[in-house]
């Protein structure tokens, strides 16, 4: 029996996602979208990738979720989820290329900007927080990428890295279970589960042992790709 490349390749992006999202808390969809994509099409792998998405977040959360600070993903959470459908209403049949291309671009700066040292306080307040969850939900709806936003405020906000996971779990299981619900609700097979399963348990026995300074620059690796990709898609 020969097994499809593509198909290899998608479990492969699921391992090393969620991996990605039990060790920091973010990174399922970065990693894993664009090859679910190549091995199922655009519609169905978005949907899938979104619907495994969630179930990456569940069993870090059941370990991080004491360490969830409720006030802070509210205050990212209700922008999100209030901006996704008037930015889709909005942007429908747009082209949205041009938007992707400055978006990306911000990102990838914004990334430097924190990886040299820079802060900005002003995303500590209370409008940092509105205009991180709305620029998440403008890219979740442009690209399919809502994650980079959220993890340049992560790294800016000086949480403790169990408090970082935690929150960030939070967040997106609530946002992409959201989005499953917009997009239809798709049952992952047993083989896309199991490949979950690995890289999940891989991930959260790194996850204890990563410092903050790691975390951080794996957060902000994962929003650079983000970021990479939006270009990339782009042009």
């Amino acid at each position: 029996m020969t097994l499809d490349p593509s198909y290899v390749l998608a479990l492969a992006g699921i391992l090393f996602g969620a991996l990605a999202q039990a060790s920091t808390g973010m990174g399922f969809s970065l990693v894993s979208a664009p090859v679910l994509v190549l091995h199922l099409g655009p519609r169905e792998g978005v949907a899938t990738a979104v619907a495994l998405a969630v179930v990456s977040s569940v069993v870090p959360l059941l370990r991080d979720g004491r360490h969830a600070r409720a006030g802070d993903v509210t205050r990212l959470l209700v922008p999100t989820l209030l901006c996704t459908y008037p930015i889709a209403w909005a942007l429908r049949g747009a082209d949205t290329r041009l938007l992707a291309l400055a978006a990306g671009a911000g990102v990838i700066a914004a990334v430097c900007a924190l990886a040299a040292g820079v802060r900005w306080s002003w995303l500590r307040r209370p409008e940092g927080a509105v205009a991180t969850g709305a620029t998440s939900a403008l890219l979740n709806v442009v690209g399919g990428v809502g994650g980079p936003p959220i993890g340049l405020y992560a790294a800016n906000a000086g949480w403790e890295p169990a408090t970082m996971r935690g929150n960030l779990h939070a967040f997106f299981l609530v946002q992409n279970a959201a989005t499953a619900l917009v997009l239809g609700v798709v049952i992952p097979d047993l083989t896309q589960l199991a490949a979950l399963a690995l890289g999940t348990a891989c991930g959260m026995f790194l996850a204890p042992r990563m410092p903050l300074k790691t975390l951080r620059t794996a957060v902000l690796g994962a929003s650079l790709l983000g970021g990479i990709g939006l270009v990339a898609g782009a042009v």
